[in-house]
Order: structure tokens, then C-alpha cells, then sequence
């Protein structure tokens, strides 16, 4: 397993510890260069999205992995976590549908979560 996709799970396990909802994950290593994987996920509030985000930090920080950028926490509307290979997006749920994030990057391959 490459360390993107490594990277990806434990992220995605980290989300769905909290409770994440609708968890996607979409692969635009083909798409752009920016990224490997995108990881959207939603909280029901914004101490719910700052949860999501403070565990996936955490976990990924205990094993190594150490985020380059983090956009949005306070406001906790929509929270964008840069690994470079894996960038994670945690929205309110009212922000994800207005952004529509997964429209945007439809080119990409979606990912089921178990397969990772």
C-alpha cells in the first residue's frame, strides 16, 4: 500500500471514529497534481467539524504524519486539512451541498471507503 493510501484510511477511520457523515473519497491522482485523494466528510456542527478535524490530526500526527496547511478551523463551516498527497475537506453539512465539492472533482475515481 503506498503511503497516500495509508494515509488516506487512517484519515478516513480517524473521521468515522467521530461519527463523520457521508464519507467520500475520491481519487484524482489521474485528474490533477495537486493531490492524490480528496477525503469530504461533514459534521452536524461546528464542535462536531472541529472534532472530526482535531482526530484526524491527531491520529495522523501520532504516526507521523504531520499536515502542511489547515484552512478554516474556527469558523468550522469548512475546514480543508493539506497532507500534500491527501487533502481532507470537512464541511457543516448546509456548506458541503452549497460547495458541492464532489461535482467539481467528478472526474476523479470515487473510492469506496472499505477499499482503501
Amino acid at each position: 500500500m503506498n503511503d497516500s493510501k495509508k494515509m488516506a484510511k487512517l484519515a478516513v477511520e480517524a473521521l468515522e471514529e467521530k461519527k463523520a457523515a457521508d464519507v467520500t473519497v475520491i481519487d484524482i491522482s489521474d485528474v490533477t497534481c495537486i493531490a492524490d485523494y480528496f477525503i469530504i466528510a461533514n459534521g452536524q456542527n461546528s464542535n462536531q467539524v472541529q472534532a472530526l478535524v482535531d482526530n484526524v490530526t491527531d491520529k495522523l500526527g501520532r504516526l507521523g504524519y504531520n499536515y502542511s496547511h489547515i484552512e478554516g478551523y474556527n469558523a468550522a463551516n469548512w475546514v480543508l486539512v493539506d497532507y500534500k498527497d491527501v487533502v481532507i475537506h470537512v464541511f457543516s453539512s448546509e456548506d458541503r451541498r452549497f460547495y458541492d465539492i464532489e461535482r467539481i472533482w467528478r472526474d476523479g475515481k470515487f473510492i469506496n471507503t472499505e477499499d482503501l
